[in-house]
C-alpha cells in the first residue's frame, strides 16, 4: 500500500476476495514447503554438493600450497602449523586427536618443522614426559602468511554470500562433522577471544 505525501492512503477499489486465497505456504500447509525442502536431497543435488566441496577446497588451499611448496612443505605441515598456532602449548596427544593420525605420521611431519625452526617442543610442567608444542617467531610469521592468503578468499566469499548464508554454511559444516570433530571446534571457539574483546590483529573468519 502506497502512502501519499500527506501520509494518507489513496482510495482503492474493494479487493476481490475470491483472488485473496492464501497460498499453501501462507496458509501453513506443511506439505508444500516439505516437498520443496526435499529437492536438495536428490542424488544429483548431493553429487553437486560433493563437487562444491572439492572445488571449494581445491581453490581455498591453492594459494597456501604454493607458498608451502617453495619451502619443501605440504598440507600436512600446514595443518600442524594451523592448530599449533590456534592452541599454543598444545600437547602432542591432543594434536593427534585433532588430526586423526598416528604418532609415527605426526613425527614425520613434526621433524622438519622443528628442525626448520618453525615449531618448538617443550616438556610439560606437571608431566615431564608430555610434549607441548608452540610456534617459534619464524613459525608464527609463516602461519600468518598462509592465513592471510586464505583469509582473502574467505572474506570475499562471506561478503558475497551475506550473513544468513554464512550461518547456513557453518551449520552445514558442523552437520558434516562427527561428535569428536564438533567437540574440537567447540573447544577452539571457547579458547578464541570474542570480537568485542579481541584485538584487531586476531584471526578472523
Amino acid at each position: 500500500m502506497m502512502l501519499t505525501d500527506s501520509g494518507t492512503a489513496p482510495m482503492a477499489a474493494a479487493p476481490d476476495r475470491m483472488n485473496m486465497r492464501p497460498s499453501p505456504v501462507e496458509a501453513g500447509d506443511a506439505r508444500a514447503p516439505a516437498g520443496r525442502s526435499l529437492l536438495f536431497l536428490r542424488e544429483e543435488e548431493l553429487r553437486l554438493a560433493q563437487d562444491l566441496l572439492f572445488f571449494g577446497y581445491r581453490d581455498f588451499t591453492a594459494g597456501a600450497d604454493a607458498i608451502l611448496a617453495e619451502l619443501g612443505l605440504g598440507r600436512a605441515h600446514h595443518r600442524v602449523l594451523h592448530f599449533v598456532g590456534r592452541r599454543p602449548g598444545i600437547p602432542v596427544g591432543e594434536l593427534l586427536g585433532i588430526l586423526g593420525v598416528t604418532k609415527q605420521s605426526l613425527g614425520r611431519v613434526l621433524t622438519p618443522l622443528v628442525e626448520g625452526g618453525l615449531v618448538r617442543a617443550a616438556a610439560g610442567r606437571s608431566d615431564r614426559r608430555q610434549r607441548l608444542l608452540s610456534l617459534t617467531p619464524k613459525g608464527e610469521a609463516l602461519e600468518r602468511q598462509l592465513f592471510e592468503r586464505q583469509r582473502e578468499r574467505v572474506v570475499r566469499a562471506y561478503r558475497e554470500a551475506g550473513p544468513e548464508a554464512v550461518e547456513g554454511f557453518r551449520r552445514v559444516m558442523r552437520g558434516l562433522m562427527g561428535p569428536d570433530a564438533r567437540g574440537h571446534v567447540e573447544r577452539l571457539e571457547r579458547a578464541s577471544p570474542s570480537p568485542a574483546t579481541g584485538s584487531s590483529s586476531n584471526r578472523t573468519g
